[in-house]
């Protein structure tokens, strides 16, 4: 067994010693060793908590600080570290399990679609062609709507909460927009079969797992790279935003290079019962089809290639794996996605010594999330932190919520999907692959802040909205929430600011005081 021990001079935890341990036994990602967060020295209060849970969680709500509370830090870091299974509560659950995106696999949704695409540009009348062409859009409107809400039910209720914030961090690491073709039929699959079972587990498979799914290849055109047709589009962000970073000391020889070993990944729309593409013998014993993922022999460069000063000695498909081998365990890697993680959870700069140690996790772990986040964790700069970290869009709509409606379950994630778009954070909404920043700087501006203050109204005043199914339906009595009555809000009250406080105390109604509190310097960060 090996166990590494940092004593953490932890600010608001005192002299807590904070023990990872690692390699003891093996965790429900297979191959994994369980990563344990164990604070065995002073205890921990309810403010340290709810700092706690702002951070890890998508926002502090009573029924997870009394889960935190019940369970210990130490233990409720190691499942959230090491999450099984979700049980979402039945209302939720019951949301989730009536959506297309849940009951019908990808492949079956996209190839449906297709035809039907299809069949509207075959329509001889242009106004019958017009209709059609709108039902297909319609169609995939609704399917990337219900990607929203899955995702929305999911962040609120969950009860592996960090692995609900780190499948988000991931969608925006390996960022898709979904008004590119037909990918708002394809984003639920991206998120729920790419990204999150892998959010916690090795980087190199959560890499190949984006490189394999259809989303990725139709949004960076990888579709149509081919030999002699190269297109570096997904090659040169593969290097720049996935793996490496820029000025990582890779050049654009080996963007050229690498394009030419993802020459051949691609889509295939026939259906699941047609034979495989007709060609030579030895070619055919090159090609791969799993879904929609497509490696055609027939359009890849079997050329000889150099990657980082280094020959490629794979052939075919096993080319494109040792190239991700190498990306994933560059050390420039291990720097680049080590401070991401920094910024997202600790610091819009975070310390370069803290980045280090992470890295140094990442590379010894074999790019081992879970180990990597709970080197983070356990650091001095980790704590210090809590309290400090601006809240993005997602994130103040999310924890809005979560703290005034608790584990009451949403039945209309509508208006919460519209918050979040008003705010200027639509989820699978960013164009460029770069995916949204992390910093306070792009999210900070004045008219954030009135939008903000306008959504805390929303919430604060007017929350029965998300309770409401027919919008001609009148709101339930009362239509907002008794945060004052909150337990995670009495938690909080004797941290906040003096300001704060008095215009809390000015507050003439109790929607004044919800408005008042969710619009709070304080509530801004996490």
């Amino acid at each position: 067994m090996t166990t590494l021990r940092a004593a953490v001079g932890l600010g608001v935890l005192g002299a807590c010693a904070l023990v990872l341990l690692t390699g003891c036994s093996t965790g429900p990602a297979s191959g994994r060793a369980i990563a344990t967060v164990t604070l065995p020295a002073a205890p921990v209060d309810e403010a340290t908590r709810l700092l706690w849970l702002n951070r890890v969680s998508w926002g502090a709500s009573t029924a997870t600080e009394a889960q935190l509370t019940r369970r210990g830090l130490g233990p409720w870091m190691r499942d959230q570290l090491n999450p099984r299974s979700a049980v979402l509560p039945t209302a939720a659950q019951a949301q989730v399990d009536g959506m297309t995106i849940s009951r019908t696999p990808v492949d079956q949704l996209a190839i449906a679609l297709e035809a039907q695409r299809k069949a509207a540009d075959a329509l001889p009348d242009e106004d019958q062609k017009k209709a059609a062409r709108q039902a297909y859009q319609q169609e995939l409107n609704r399917l990337s709507r219900e990607a929203q809400q899955r995702f929305v039910l999911r962040a609120l209720y969950s009860p592996n909460q960090l692995q609900e914030q780190m499948t988000w961090f991931w969608m925006n690491h390996f960022n898709v927009n979904v008004r590119k073709d037909n990918l708002r039929a394809l984003i639920g699959d991206y998120e729920d079969s790419a990204i999150r079972p892998h959010a916690l587990g090795r980087f190199r498979d959560l890499l190949g797992a984006t490189l394999r799914h259809p989303a990725m290849l139709r949004y960076l055109d990888n579709a149509q790279n081919a030999a002699n047709r190269i297109n570096e589009n997904y090659a040169r962000e593969l290097m720049e935003l996935h793996t490496l970073g820029v000025g990582s000391g890779y050049s654009q020889a080996d963007v050229q290079e690498l394009a030419r070993v993802l020459t051949g990944l691609g889509v295939t729309l026939r259906a699941t019962d047609e034979p495989a593409p007709r060609m030579r013998p030895a070619l055919a014993e090159d090609y791969v089809r799993r879904g929609l993922f497509e490696f055609n022999p027939q359009r890849h460069d079997y050329g000889g290639k150099t990657l980082l000063g280094r020959p490629i000695t794979g052939h075919g498909m096993a080319e494109v794996d040792e190239a991700l081998d190498r990306l994933a365990r560059a050390p420039a890697t291990a720097r680049f996605i080590s401070r991401k993680l920094a910024v997202y959870f600790v610091a819009d700069e975070p310390s370069q010594v803290l980045v280090d140690r992470m890295a140094d996790t990442f590379t010894r772990s074999d790019g081992d999330i879970a180990a990597t986040l709970a080197t983070m964790f356990s650091s001095p700069e980790f704590s210090a932190s809590l309290g400090h970290k601006f809240r993005d869009p997602v994130h103040y709509a999310l924890a809005g919520v979560r703290l005034a409606y608790d584990d009451r379950v949403v039945t209309n994630t509508a208006p919460l999907i519209g918050w979040i778009n008003r705010m200027g954070e639509p989820l699978y909404g960013h164009e460029t692959p770069d995916g949204y920043p992390l910093t306070q700087s792009a999210w900070a501006s004045a008219g954030q802040m009135t939008t903000r203050f306008e959504i805390a109204r929303a919430i604060g005043a007017n929350g029965a909205v998300l309770f409401r199914t027919d919008d001609g339906a009148p709101l339930e009595r009362p239509t907002f929430p008794a945060l004052a009555e909150s337990g995670a809000v009495r938690a909080a009250l004797p941290g906040l600011g003096a300001d704060t406080r008095a215009a809390l105390a000015d507050a003439r109604s109790p929607q004044d005081w919800n408005t008042f509190l969710l619009a709070s310097p304080e509530l801004m960060n996490r």
